[in-house]
């Protein structure tokens, strides 16, 4: 194994992790189960795990207390009918492999965040899969709720070496096309491609019946840009330089890139998309712990 498992799950981050499982039960059970909106709007979470008694159903499946609360007929969901399927999915793309000034590349900051969310997953015995791209699929692992499948994720992500363009449409259909089931897609790239292929294909997932959340993963320099002065860039992925004044182009980059963020956001709100904008100086554990509770706020 190049890097070993236990640099992405060290015992202090699953110490941490632990914590915010402990702090934020609530908040995960209530985002696991809300991933599968439920029709009855004003319902507390509780009544998530119930659905309409339906013709055939056993009469002794009608929860009682509901019936008094609501004047009409639920059952209880079987677990079968309220387990969530989630894939991890992960850009390995060369770009991924930047920073800055901070300790993880957004590739490891991505990994750090899926770990955590696959932990979570499994602790709620939702089995969890996942899947890496650049141009293409690549490794792929089926969903499994096992406590030893956390180990297996991260033992094929510690051999990832990001490297080569990404196409990030191209894969998102692959992804489409080998989902037999309506899952939990988690997206996590920077997407630093056009944007319109990109949303035609989260699209095509959502229309599969797919929730999906967009982790949006920029280094905290491709957001803040601290250069100052003549600064050479280089692209990652097809090596062209370029040249700029960073002082005098700071205010439009950062502009440029507010707005690019703000498409996203638009697009993936009328799409029925949960999109979380994150960079590289936000400790992982503190930003699944804010999506988490804005996540549970709208439900």
């Amino acid at each position: 194994m190049v890097r070993a498992v236990e640099e992405y799950l060290k015992p202090e981050v699953v110490r941490q992790i632990a914590r915010l499982d402990l702090r934020a039960q609530f908040i995960v059970r209530g985002f696991l189960q809300g991933l599968h909106a439920s029709p009855y709007q004003g319902f507390s979470v509780e009544f998530s795990e119930h659905r309409k008694y339906a013709p055939g159903d056993d009469p002794k499946d009608i929860d009682w207390l509901v019936y008094a609360k609501t004047d009409k007929h639920y059952v209880k969901k079987f677990e079968a009918e309220t387990n969530i399927t989630g894939y991890l999915v992960i850009d390995t793309s060369g770009s991924m492999a930047y920073t800055y000034r901070q300790q993880l590349t957004k590739l490891d900051y991505s990994i750090s965040l899926a770990a955590a969310l696959c932990w979570l997953m499994i602790h709620q015995q939702d089995p969890c899969g996942l899947m890496t791209f650049d141009d293409r699929l690549h490794a792929s692992l089926p969903a499994r709720s096992r406590r030893s499948q956390i180990a297996q994720v991260l033992s094929v992500l510690a051999k990832v070496r990001p490297s080569g363009k990404t196409d990030i449409p191209r894969s998102l259909v692959q992804v489409a096309a080998m989902l037999r089931h309506r899952s939990l897609v988690m997206v996590f790239s920077d997407l630093l491609a056009d944007p319109e292929p990109i949303r035609e294909s989260l699209l095509r997932l959502r229309h599969r019946g797919h929730d999906v959340i967009l982790f949006h993963v920029l280094d905290e320099a491709e957001v803040r840009f601290p250069f100052e002065g003549v600064v050479e860039f280089t692209e990652p992925e097809a090596q062209d330089r370029l040249v700029i004044d960073a002082d005098a182009a700071r205010r439009g980059y950062v502009s440029a890139v507010e707005s690019f963020r703000e498409e996203y956001r638009k697009f993936c709100f009328h799409a029925g998309i949960d999109y979380a904008p994150l960079d590289t100086s936000m400790q992982f554990d503190r930003a699944l712990m804010e999506y988490l509770v804005s996540r549970r706020n709208r439900f």
